[in-house]
């Protein structure tokens, strides 16, 4: 599965370095010299990491493609993804958002609340956001709320708690 790993952002010097903002939990794994990169989702172009270095706390990449600061210029937002294998990486308690959005969301009886169509990051946990009969309902992704997630079968069962789905 291809997930985002950076955003790139603006040129840095003449020779074809980008800064890029990072959005990976593992810089150090997805940035090495050799690395390919995609430039979307769904086709082949592809960016391979020539260099990485750490500028004043800025990662800085150099592409074998890019030799110069006028096509770098052009790579300005293009949103990178990585080739991962989300199976090996996920333990029992860590999912990426693409495994997450689209699951059914039951309530402790069985019965349908709604489907996870995004994931909120806050300090300290995040969120589950649900469509639920047409409108969001935010529902905290901890174990004590939501016990079962069962990625296989597209299911995630919430605990039976007083007001979580009440306006």
């Amino acid at each position: 599965m291809r997930l985002v790993v950076a955003r790139i952002g603006r040129p840095h010097g003449v020779q074809g370095e980008v800064t890029i903002e990072v959005r990976t939990d593992s810089p150090e794994e997805r940035f090495k010299p050799g690395s390919t990169l995609f430039k979307d989702e769904m086709h082949q172009e592809m960016l391979t990491i020539e260099s990485v270095r750490n500028n004043n706390g800025t990662l800085l990449l150099k592409f074998k493609e890019v030799p110069d600061r006028n096509l770098a210029e052009k790579l300005k937002n293009t949103i990178l993804y990585s080739e991962v294998d989300i199976s090996s990486e996920s333990s029992e308690d860590e999912f990426h958002l693409q495994q997450i959005l689209g699951v059914e969301v039951f309530d402790s009886r069985g019965n349908k609340v709604g489907e996870v169509i995004d994931v909120v990051h806050i300090p300290g946990q995040d969120l589950l956001v649900v469509d639920h009969q047409g409108r969001e309902v935010m529902i905290p992704f901890v174990r004590e709320i939501v016990p079962t997630v069962d990625l296989k079968l597209r299911k995630i069962v919430l605990a039976e708690k007083e007001g979580l789905l009440d306006e």
